[in-house]
């Protein structure tokens, strides 16, 4: 008979003898001595709120509802917790079978969910898989032919192999969802509901997801069988040493208005955002021809050129990476000197999540934003949404003429560029919005039923 999740682990948890030499946060969570010795290795020493508030019901076999962003610490979240399991629960691998399946919408996110189950699971005797498209399907099928216990997988990339027989989904004992509102965005939906239809119904289900649109709703009620909720609030605060500014532009204007801030050499490795795959590569284009290293990634791009352009971004050979949301989600780069919204989020929190690529490990950033005519209420709801106004800078080359009016009683200041000079473009002038941080309903929370074990 095989032990349920609950067994398992009271049979792995943490021994006395072990907590002073791990991290003493993670060593009440259930977790085996294993995994905190990974964790002391990766330097880790205090979970994240999601990881205290998951990891217990977790190792309980309970399905479980995530709302939670992407840098919250979600994938050690439902990786940690799993990998106990598996390694507990040890029986040997068929050919093609898979334990654990976690899906996610991209290739990049792909990557480093797997490898954080690697890192995880260092001193575990357990085999991991990725697979995605972009590159050839032949290694991934050698890699598949033994069994693997953990299987990182793009719906897309996974519906190929299983069309070719070259995985088999119904030994699955655990299935994560991942983003699961980013697969929506990216019109994954029918491939994903094909994958759940090929799961055994006797599992461990998770599903995490930053926001809850109707689709999203009748996934979890689909898939997840009285499910614990957790819920982490969306990050609303700004990183303190991001230097944050506006420039009104109208939207035809705004690449050349890109070109012209980066002249002046202080944007050495700069992070822009853009709306729109298509939009991307026209902003590469353009600073090319105006004389600019540039690369872009996104979802049309090859995993290959994808990989080329952000090494040449790290190594510094080339300044300037243009990305839209959902490829730079698993993108870790440091030193980032400067993040441009060459297109204003209609997400406010994505706003917060993009400006804090840069100023990390305590050094200073710069955040510039452009606004053209459509994009102002977006502006609003990401000054509500962060409770103060953003610096506009008035005296630039390419300003629209359109007046945006200050909200009621708002004061006016002088300043200096947004680059960190001394006002080479004019001096900044800044428009106190008075906009309040909105109210925001309690988190809910839900409590699953534990659920026995696949039994042998």
């Amino acid at each position: 008979m095989t032990p349920n999740r609950h067994q398992s682990a009271a049979i792995s948890g943490p021994s006395a003898s072990h907590t002073e030499t791990t991290p003493s946060g993670f060593a009440g969570l259930g977790l085996s001595d294993r995994l905190l010795r990974a964790l002391a290795d990766c330097g880790y020493h205090a979970p994240t709120p999601i990881q205290t508030q998951a990891i217990p019901h977790l190792v309980q076999g309970k399905d479980l509802l995530g709302i939670a962003q992407t840098g919250t610490g979600k994938t050690a979240a439902f990786a940690l917790p799993t990998l106990d399991f598996l390694a507990h629960d040890r029986a040997p691998l068929h050919p093609r079978e898979v334990r654990c399946l976690v899906l996610v919408p991209t290739r990049e996110l792909a990557s480093q969910v797997h490898e954080s189950f690697r890192d995880y699971g260092k001193h575990h005797d357990l085999r991991y898989a990725v697979v995605f498209g972009g590159v050839g399907i032949g290694a991934q099928q050698k890699a598949l032919s033994r069994g693997v216990d953990v299987l990182v997988a793009t719906p897309g990339r996974l519906l190929d192999l299983m069309s070719q027989r070259s995985v088999v989904l119904r030994d699955v004992e655990v299935f994560v969802l991942d983003e699961a509102d980013r697969m929506l965005d990216m019109g994954f939906i029918r491939d994903v509901r094909k994958i759940i239809d090929a799961l055994p119904k006797d599992r461990q289900s998770l599903l995490f997801s930053a926001t809850m649109p109707v689709e999203v709703v009748q996934l979890t009620k689909a898939i997840l069988i009285d499910p614990v909720r957790v819920e982490v609030a969306p990050q609303t605060k700004t990183a303190d040493k991001v230097e944050q500014s506006i420039y009104f532009v109208e939207k035809a204007q705004k690449r050349e208005l890109l070109a012209k801030l980066l002249e002046d050499g202080k944007m050495f490795r700069t992070l822009v955002f853009t709306r729109t795959k298509h939009g991307a590569d026209r902003v590469v284009r353009s600073l090319k021809a105006a004389g600019f290293a540039a690369a872009a990634i996104h979802g049309n791009k090859a995993q290959g050129a994808r990989e080329r352009a952000l090494g040449s971004f790290k190594d510094g050979k080339v300044p300037v990476l243009v990305a839209t949301d959902i490829a730079a989600r698993g993108l870790d780069v440091d030193d980032i000197s400067h993040v441009v919204n060459f297109d204003l989020p209609n997400v406010p929190e994505t706003y917060v999540h993009r400006i804090g690529r840069t100023a990390r490990a305590g050094r200073g950033g710069v955040a510039l934003s452009f606004c053209d005519q459509e994009e102002r209420e977006y502006l609003r709801d990401i000054e509500k949404l962060i409770g103060q106004s953003v610096p506009v800078v008035v005296e630039h080359a390419y300003r629209s003429t359109v007046p945006f009016a200050p909200a009621r009683g708002g004061n006016q200041k002088g300043g200096s560029g947004p680059t960190g000079g001394s006002g080479q473009r004019g001096n900044a002038q800044k428009v106190e919005h008075r906009a309040g941080p909105p109210k925001r309903n309690a988190p809910r929370r839900g409590r699953g039923r534990a659920r026995a074990r696949r039994s042998s």
